[in-house]
């Protein structure tokens, strides 16, 4: 039986053996953290990996975090689907969910028998919130027999009502799997007509808005690239649709980052929450990166400081009723099938 951890979060100290232990990370984040930052950082990290081995615990961040999370403690990072299926696959007793509630809830869904937890209760998101299951059942009423496509970017309850889910990447290849003419697609109303500029299908949507996505604008891409001629400009599909036409490349935050990976652009401006480009950048010293700053106020709540006492605490603990589970998960399988289907 592991032995329970205990420790004051309280001003950690910041010693010779933190300082020797994290030394690795720091180099890493060279560039992207003001070194002066770092004895701030450093007890923190130090301590929610000994609480890591403690609790048998996996620290999952999506690209939105800050760096000292994403590149500091966590063990698996990437986008909200992608996370969730990678910590069902660990043998894992405790998942930290460093993102946002919609996220921990489907890290649960898909790990029903493993303990979920997320830092901050606060950490929402104005695209989820801005539809309910009960939204769901009313499109069904005024659409019948129209299937219903929803983000994996929505509550539990949302994806319970729905046929099938889709992410960003694979939202145009959803759609058109299901051989319909025309879908009910939501919540994301710019996703909703990206998707509709790449299919013949009939897109019924839904205005739904990220808040950090939608604050960008054309003539803010469009002064970036007067400032760098040889700018390369990638835009996530949650923007206006005007600024996804100011863009060379359209795609999914993790089809962003692996655009820069294998392109190498001298010059990058990465439209969507600015943490992201910190992330990138540390693991691309060679790119220079513009960063257009609109952060996301739900993932900031997200701390070092919040998730040791997460672990310390075991709070605050994600459930998803049983039947809620069951079916939005069923959602979400189908979509993977999808996937599986044409190989990709």
């Amino acid at each position: 039986m592991r032995q329970e951890a205990s420790t004051s979060i309280e001003d950690l100290p910041y010693t010779a053996a933190v300082a020797a232990a994290t030394q690795p990370i720091l180099d890493r984040l060279r560039g992207v953290i003001p070194e002066v930052e770092w004895p701030l950082h450093a007890p923190y990290i130090h301590r929610i990996e000994q609480l890591k081995r403690d609790r048998n615990a996996v620290i999952l961040a999506h690209n939105y975090q800050t760096p000292e999370i994403f590149h500091g403690v966590a063990d698996l990072r990437g986008d909200s689907l992608s996370l969730a299926m990678e910590a069902a696959r660990t043998e894992a007793d405790v998942i930290v969910l460093c993102g946002v509630h919609f996220m921990a809830e489907t890290a649960k869904i898909l790990s029903p028998d493993k303990t979920v937890l997320i830092p901050d209760l606060r950490a929402g998101c104005s695209l989820a919130e801005s539809i309910t299951g009960e939204d769901v059942l009313a499109l069904r009423e005024r659409y019948p027999d129209t299937p219903v496509v929803t983000y994996v970017n929505t509550s539990a309850d949302v994806k319970a009502e729905s046929d099938i889910c889709c992410t960003s990447s694979n939202a145009v290849q959803v759609v058109e799997s299901l051989g319909r003419d025309r879908v009910i697609f939501l919540p994301d109303e710019y996703l909703a007509s990206y998707v509709a500029s790449q299919t013949d299908v009939e897109i019924i949507g839904w205005q739904g808005r990220c808040e950090v996505h939608e604050r960008f604008t054309a003539e803010e891409v469009r002064g970036y690239r007067r400032a760098i001629p040889d700018l390369v400009v990638l835009a996530h599909p949650e923007c206006p649709p005007e600024v996804l036409a100011e863009a060379d490349y359209v795609g999914s935050t993790s089809g962003m980052a692996n655009y820069v990976t294998e392109h190498s652009p001298e010059h990058v401006a990465m439209i969507t929450e600015c943490s992201m480009s910190d992330n990138v950048a540390a693991e691309n010293p060679e790119t220079e990166f513009i960063r257009p700053c609109n952060l996301c106020p739900h993932m900031k709540r997200i701390t070092l400081k919040r998730i040791l006492r997460s672990l310390e605490t075991m709070e605050h603990r994600i459930e998803v009723e049983r039947e809620i589970s069951i079916r939005a998960r069923s959602a979400v399988e189908r979509m993977l099938e999808v996937g599986r289907g044409s190989g990709g």
